[in-house]
């Protein structure tokens, strides 16, 4: 199972089986629950250095998705790839786990919106948000979807990603900006995804989106969105790399206007992984945050 290199990554491996399928996660430490959710195409590896540091005050849990990390990845005739389905994993897994209040939610990505998707439906179990380049609102008024992951969504596309892990190997590249990544990190980035078998979580997330009316997940999606005021007095903290081409600056601009309490720290030298960008800012910032009353 050990894919990666353990001094990167040196934590005991946990499963939960949830819909038939081995769900993997981290846990570590103990007192009130940070949950951290990866987005796409990455997986609870991009946590591993907060993990380290907030497990000596809290108890950190990362599940991988199913289809990313050390989860199974499973064929479509046996898993729905779906946004609906991600958040009731999650419900099953924090219920298993007796995990119903004090919640610290920390999202990424695709983690956002099934995130908050959960904080969504049981609002009185979150503590703390803390938002790190990600949505969970519909594209904001002049915002297009990236040509990248419309030739993501394409028969062409979809082969590059199956056939050469294309989308997660070119993320470890174009997702930092301030930092170059190791060789060592790359490949754990990348490692759990060395087939086309296990490559199709990646190319379901990017399918997935729901872009207009009709599209699966669209009216999710609408819910939450209509619902974000009610988090306008959760504390909430928003740590963003600026020069994120997927996540940008009217994202985090749709933000502000939907959660105007949050804390902001905006990284001009910083990319989509900005947990790499910035290791040491987001962690103390973090920290400080969750140790605030």
């Amino acid at each position: 199972m050990n894919l990666v290199n353990q001094e990167l990554y040196p934590f005991a491996s946990h499963f939960a089986r949830i819909n038939g399928h081995r769900y993997h996660y981290v846990e570590e430490g103990s007192g009130d629950p940070v949950v951290l959710l990866h987005g796409n195409p990455t997986w609870s590896f991009y946590y591993r250095q907060l993990i380290c540091r907030l497990s000596h005050q809290y108890r950190c849990l990362a599940p991988d998705h199913i289809g990313c990390g050390y989860s199974d990845k499973p064929g479509d005739e046996h898993y729905q790839y779906t946004l609906e389905q991600r958040v009731r994993d999650l419900e099953t897994f924090l219920q298993e786990k007796h995990i119903t209040g004090n919640i610290h939610l920390v999202m990424h990505d695709w983690g956002g919106i099934i995130g908050m998707v959960y904080a969504h439906r049981h609002p009185e179990a979150i503590k703390k948000i803390v938002l790190l380049n990600t949505a969970a609102f519909h594209l904001p008024e002049g915002k297009r979807f990236p040509l990248m992951l419309h030739f993501f969504r394409s028969w062409p596309g979809a082969f590059f990603i199956r056939a050469f892990n294309a989308f997660s190997g070119l993320a470890t590249i174009e997702g930092v900006k301030r930092v170059s990544l190791s060789r060592a990190v790359r490949k754990g980035f990348t490692a759990p995804y060395n087939s086309w078998k296990n490559r199709i979580a990646t190319l379901r997330f990017i399918q997935d989106v729901p872009l207009r009316p009709g599209d699966r997940g669209y009216d999710t999606i609408t819910a939450v969105q209509q619902s974000l005021p009610q988090f306008r007095n959760t504390p909430v903290l928003i740590a963003w790399g600026m020069k994120d081409r997927v996540f940008d600056r009217t994202i985090l601009q749709a933000w502000k206007s939907y959660l105007p309490n949050a804390q902001v720290h905006e990284f001009e030298d910083s990319g989509h992984y900005i947990l790499e960008d910035q290791q040491q800012a987001i962690g103390d910032l973090i920290t400080d945050f969750f140790n605030t009353a």
